[in-house]
């Protein structure tokens, strides 16, 4: 993903989304992932192969509106969902399989089997599905401020994108398992707080040193420096049910990283550690139509609703610079109306008990 500023120095953004492979009788995850790259590649489209060989990725082009952004991503998950049918399976934007098996088997390339042999099962229940929104920034620095600016918010835009509710055949009682499982990772969840580009770096390189990661691309933070782009990247989310839904993360995404460098100057405050965790899991555990901890203010529990209301009003200025604060306003209230990934699970899983119902859903959303 090349990155550049748009003009009038608005930063672009680009967007990652990985989506599951599923058997279509038995919704299984469906180790398919090359044949259905290769047959999307004969189609024009390029996918990536994730660490689970029933993942594939796509990548979008840099984008200046959501209206572009929409376009190409409802295109990209039209023509992957296309290239998986050719191929005997479906393609579906869930941040988990709702059927499991024992463990997921991992794609076939040397960095994939090297993970599987020093994460052991952390690696083997992968399965996972996220959402990368990546924002140009100028340099380093400001991508690391980004990262301390949008700690307090991460577990809100978690809240907001939650889709894996329904796992292993049941309710999780989680609107995002995804993201309690994630974190399985030795460097997963919030970031530290960094002082410099220096110290990033430094941490970093300790992890790298000490065996903990085998280099940096498996810094897996919700929010960091991009290890191969100019952007910073932000995959605190669950991969959307739709389209829709992702543009909506991504613009409030681009205004809050656009906030965070006009303020650069300011300092950001730092986090108490346990406050930032119990937010992160009440954001997992309640999701869009619950509450989590307002880290900003200093409240208690708070309704997520409220909270993003109170991002948008905080990153309005960044968001009538992109001419997009119309538009965030209607799809919060669409979103909030006929719910999320996660509430779109658990109301398809409460019609009988069947997760063949949440793939049927979720394979009309992904591509709606």
């Amino acid at each position: 993903m090349s990155t550049r500023q748009s003009e009038g120095d608005l930063p672009t953004v680009g967007v990652e989304e990985e989506f599951l492979l599923a058997a279509p009788d038995t919704g299984e995850p469906a180790p398919r992932n090359r044949d259905v790259a290769a047959e999307a590649a004969r189609r024009g489209v390029e996918l990536d192969v994730e660490l689970a060989s029933c993942q594939v990725e796509t990548t979008s082009s840099v984008a200046t509106t959501a209206a572009q952004l929409h376009e190409e991503l409802t295109e990209l998950r039209r023509t992957a969902a296309r290239a998986a049918e050719a191929v005997g399976v479906r393609l579906l934007a869930l941040g988990l399989p709702p059927v499991t098996p024992h463990e997921f088997p991992v794609t076939d390339t040397p960095r994939y089997r090297q993970i599987g042999e020093r994460f052991g099962m952390v690696a083997h229940e992968q399965g996972i599905c996220g959402c990368h929104v990546h924002v140009a920034v100028t340099d380093r620095g400001a991508a690391v401020h980004a990262g301390n600016w949008l700690r307090p918010w991460l577990p809100t835009l978690l809240a907001l994108s939650a889709n894996s509710a329904i796992y292993r055949n049941s309710d999780s009682g989680y609107a995002s398992w995804r993201s309690v499982l994630w974190r399985r990772w030795p460097v997963a969840g919030a970031p530290p707080y960094f002082a410099s580009v220096e110290e990033y770096d430094r941490t970093v390189g300790m992890l790298v040193d000490t065996g903990v990661i085998l280099d940096a691309g498996m810094v897996y933070w919700d929010v960091r420096p991009s290890a191969d782009f100019p952007t910073v990247e932000v995959r605190v989310a669950d991969v959307p049910a739709t389209a829709a839904d992702t543009v909506l993360l991504a613009t409030l995404i681009r205004a809050a990283v656009m906030t965070a460098v006009d303020e650069r100057d300011r300092t950001v405050d730092r986090l108490p550690p346990a406050a930032l965790r119990a937010a992160y899991w009440k954001a997992a555990h309640d999701g869009l139509a619950g509450s989590t901890l307002d880290l900003v203010d200093g409240r208690g529990a708070v309704p997520v609703r409220e909270l993003l209301s109170a991002l948008v009003h905080r990153v309005r200025p960044a968001l009538d610079a992109l001419g997009e604060y119309h538009h965030v306003v209607d799809e919060l209230d669409r979103v909030t109306a006929l719910g999320n990934g996660a509430m779109r699970q658990r109301r398809a899983w409460q019609r009988r008990g069947a997760a063949l119902d949440v793939i049927e859903d979720a394979a009309a959303a992904t591509v709606s």
